[in-house]
C-alpha cells in the first residue's frame, strides 16, 4: 500500500471498470464486480490489488501471486493462478500504469494556502525562513534550518539538526538527523518509469518514498529520485557531491561516499563503505558489495565483487583495466613510430 502520508487512495474500482479504462479483456466476466483498492507489484499483492506480468522470467512470481486481479498477454494467462483474474493486455505494464494512476494520486501541494500548513507540525528551535514553503502534515525537527525558496512537500517528516539549503525541495521523504542538503537539491521526484504503450510511451506512476538515514549529506543540485514501489534508501552518514543522481529503488548503504557527476541507475544496490570517483556510471540492477572501489569515469555493467576496486568501459578488476591501457598505450607508440596512420 502507497503509503498515506504522500499518496490519496483513489479506489476501490471494480475490476469491470479497470478492463474498460486499459482496454483488458476479463478472463472470467462474473468476476466484472470484484474491487480492488490497490496496485501492487506481483510478490506483494494481495487480494484486494492489481499486479500484472511484465516479463518471462518473472512467471514463477505470477504462478504464486496472491494477486486479486492481474494484467497478463494472451500466452500469460493460462499460468494466472486459480484465485486471481486474468485481465487480457497486449501491453500488461501499460495497462498497469493506466490502473495504478486510476488508484493512487500523489498529495497536491495547496499552493493556495498559508506558506506553512496549519496541518504542519514545526517543533521549538525549529528555524524557517520567511520565503519556504511546508505542506500539509510536514514535521520539522528541532534545530533544522530551512532556507529561502525551500519546499517541503505534504507529509515529509526531517529530524533534528538539519540544514535544507535555498530552493531545495524535498518530498515523499522520510529523513533523519543531522542531514544537510545544499542549495538545489531535489528529493523525491519521480524516478524515470515508462512503458510503451497504445499511444506511445506511457509514465508509470511512481509510488515508493525516499529515506535518508541520519547524517546523509547531498551536494547541490543532486537528485534522489523516490521508488517506482520499493523505498530508495540512503545510508546513514553516506555522502554525495554535487550533481549526483540516485535513482529509483536504490539502497545506498552507509558511510559511501559519491563524487560529482555520478549516476546510479533504478534498483542498483550499494554495500557499505562504497567510493565512487567522479563520473561513474552504474547500470539498473547491478549489485556492489561492502568497500568496493569504482574508479572515475567508470561504466560498472555487472555485479563488483566486496573489497574489489574496478574501473573502465566497461568496468573490470583495476588491475586488468590498467593492462589493457598500458598496452593500448604501448600499441598506439609503436604504430606511430612505423610512420603510418
Amino acid at each position: 500500500m502507497p503509503d498515506p502520508r504522500f499518496y490519496l487512495s483513489r479506489g476501490p474500482v471494480i475490476v469491470g471498470a479497470l478492463a474498460r479504462l486499459t482496454g483488458a479483456t476479463l478472463g472470467r466476466p462474473d468476476s466484472a464486480e470484484m474491487m480492488i483498492y490497490t496496485a501492487a507489484p506481483l510478490d506483494r499483492a494481495g487480494p484486494a490489488d492489481v499486479a500484472f506480468l511484465g516479463d518471462r522470467k518473472h512467471l514463477n512470481a505470477l504462478k504464486g501471486t496472491a494477486a486479486g486481479a492481474c494484467f497478463v498477454t494472451e500466452a500469460q494467462s493460462a499460468d494466472v493462478p486459480a484465485g486471481c483474474v486474468a485481465l487480457v493486455s497486449a501491453r500488461p505494464h501499460a495497462a498497469w500504469a493506466a490502473a495504478a494512476a486510476a488508484l493512487h494520486e500523489p498529495k497536491p501541494y495547496d499552493g493556495a494556502g498559508p506558506l506553512v500548513h496549519p496541518e504542519a507540525e514545526i517543533e521549538d528551535g525549529a528555524v524557517l525562513a520567511a520565503t519556504a514553503v511546508i505542506g500539509a502534515g510536514a514535521r520539522i525537527g528541532r534545530g533544522t534550518r530551512i532556507a529561502p525558496g525551500v519546499v517541503i512537500g505534504p507529509g515529509v517528516t526531517i529530524g533534528r539538526d538539519c540544514d535544507i539549503g535555498p530552493n531545495a525541495t524535498v518530498g515523499f521523504a522520510l529523513i533523519g538527523d543531522r542531514v544537510r542538503l545544499y542549495a538545489g537539491v531535489r528529493i523525491g521526484e519521480a524516478g524515470f518509469g515508462a512503458t510503451a504503450g497504445g499511444t506511445g510511451v506511457t509514465d508509470v506512476p511512481q509510488l515508493g518514498r525516499v529515506i535518508l538515514q541520519d547524517g546523509v549529506t547531498i551536494g547541490a543540485n543532486s537528485c534522489v529520485d523516490r521508488g517506482a514501489w520499493d523505498d530508495t534508501v540512503v545510508g546513514e552518514n553516506t555522502k554525495l557531491d554535487n550533481m549526483v543522481h540516485i535513482a529509483h529503488n536504490v539502497r545506498l548503504g552507509r558511510n559511501c561516499v559519491l563524487a560529482g557527476f555520478t549516476g546510479i541507475s533504478g534498483s542498483v544496490t550499494i554495500g557499505d563503505g562504497c567510493a565512487f570517483g567522479g563520473r561513474a556510471g552504474v547500470a539498473d540492477h547491478v549489485s556492489i558489495g561492502d568497500g568496493a572501489q569504482v574508479a572515475a569515469g567508470a561504466g560498472v555493467l555487472r555485479n563488483i565483487p566486496a573489497g574489489e576496486t574496478w574501473g573502465g568501459v566497461p568496468a573490470q578488476p583495476i588491475r586488468g583495466w590498467l593492462r589493457e591501457t598500458a598496452l593500448l598505450s604501448r600499441l598506439a607508440r609503436q604504430k606511430k613510430g612505423t610512420g603510418h596512420e
